[in-house]
């Protein structure tokens, strides 16, 4: 399956409502349902517009395809997903109460990846459940990304008896499954063979189910498990990050279920972000301030220099574009505001003091501000 944007295909707006997402693939699969479509493209352009519907009707998945795109779910992708990666479970999408409204009650989405989900018994597959886990990133983990080992107990497949619950069928032990016995006896007349019936298996050399052990017969177990997960630059604190097929493990065949991971980013001691801009606060000298300097400062990738002109005022902001953080779903990147702090000294020595009188004999309230003040005192 190609990357193809998933409103695009359903040909709905990125702000469509559930309603008008449900409503577009309607029409479309009743179009291109290989039941009733036979041209060449129909099938697959069937299971496209199903990948896409199956995202976008679930707020779960639409939040995340709105956050990160394809490429935010390419930890652990597998299953139906194809090359987009999300690993999708068309069975965890009731298809047959939308297309049987379009062919008639008898219908039953049996097409090739898409299970219907009414009448199933409890020996039919069933998904595993979906989990749910909160991770704590330091700043610089979240800006740059990186590598992290995630330790999560999850119900897993039982190794002992592949899911089955069971080691399957076996053969009597006492038998051999023929379903019969011999016997030698010693006589006058020599060595007698004789043959009885299994006292075991009743004759009939039937086999036996052996419950697994390990798991008692429910074929999954708990187990903890660490996982090397790759996590995106610019992550942010409350973003979630979908890793398809790592939850639960799925019954009788089933699907695994998908483990989310939600985010909580440490403060930075310098830094402070607002979404992919990041600010900081500099101090500088009323001299500084008044002659203009360069100033350096740290930035998120080493230090910097920035000018400070002359005749500053306390609290500008000067951009430096390009020197935030990397946009998680994007190429673009934030920029970096420093705002300037003229500090006013509090310990002056005898020789500042008469410096700062000398200059106050200057004329340094002849500025307009001073000026339009003056007049409201009138």
């Amino acid at each position: 399956m190609n990357k193809k944007d998933y409103y695009e295909i359903l040909g709905v707006d990125k702000n469509a409502s559930d309603e008008e997402i449900k409503r577009a693939f309607r029409v479309l699969a009743k179009k291109y349902h290989p039941d009733v479509n036979k041209e060449p493209g129909a099938a697959e352009k069937f299971k496209e517009i199903g990948e896409a519907y199956s995202v976008l009707s679930d707020k779960q998945k639409r939040s995340q395809y709105d956050q990160f795109g394809h490429a935010a779910f390419a930890n652990g992708a597998g299953g139906n997903g194809g090359d987009g990666g999300f690993g999708f479970d068309f069975g965890s999408i009731n298809l047959d109460d939308i297309l049987s409204d379009l062919f008639g009650g008898g219908f039953s989405s049996s097409f090739s990846g898409f299970g219907g989900s009414r009448g199933r018994s409890k020996s039919s597959a069933r998904r595993g459940e979906d989990m749910l886990m909160h991770i704590h990133l330091t700043f610089e983990e979240a800006v740059f990304g990186c590598k992290k080992d995630i330790k999560v107990m999850v119900t897993d497949t039982c190794d002992d008896c592949n899911g089955k619950g069971g080691f399957g069928e076996v053969k009597c032990a006492t038998c051999g499954g023929v379903g019969v016995i011999r016997e030698e006896q010693r006589t006058i007349f020599g060595v007698m063979q004789t043959q009885k019936t299994c006292p075991n298996c009743g004759g009939a050399g039937r086999t036996f189910k052996e419950v697994c052990s390990t798991c008692r017969g429910e074929g999954r177990i708990k187990k903890n498990k660490t996982l090397t997960v790759t996590i995106p630059e610019g992550i942010d604190t409350g973003n979630q990050l979908r890793l398809s097929g790592k939850g639960g493990a799925g019954i009788n065949g089933g699907a695994n279920g998908d483990l989310y991971l939600e985010f909580e980013v440490d403060e930075h001691k310098y830094f402070e972000r607002e979404g992919n801009d990041i600010y900081i606060e500099v101090p500088i000298t009323i001299t500084d301030a008044v002659l203009g300097c360069k100033k350096e400062i740290p930035t998120l990738n080493g230090n910097g220099f920035i000018e400070i002109k002359p005749g500053t005022q306390n609290y500008t902001k000067l951009k430096l574009k390009g020197k935030g953080i990397k946009d998680v779903n994007s190429r673009t990147t934030g920029d970096m505001y420093v705002v300037v702090n003229v500090i006013i000294p509090t310990k002056l020595s005898r020789k500042q003091k008469d410096l700062f009188k000398e200059l106050a004999e200057t004329g340094l309230d002849d500025e307009e501000e001073f000026k339009i003040f003056n007049k409201s005192l009138k």
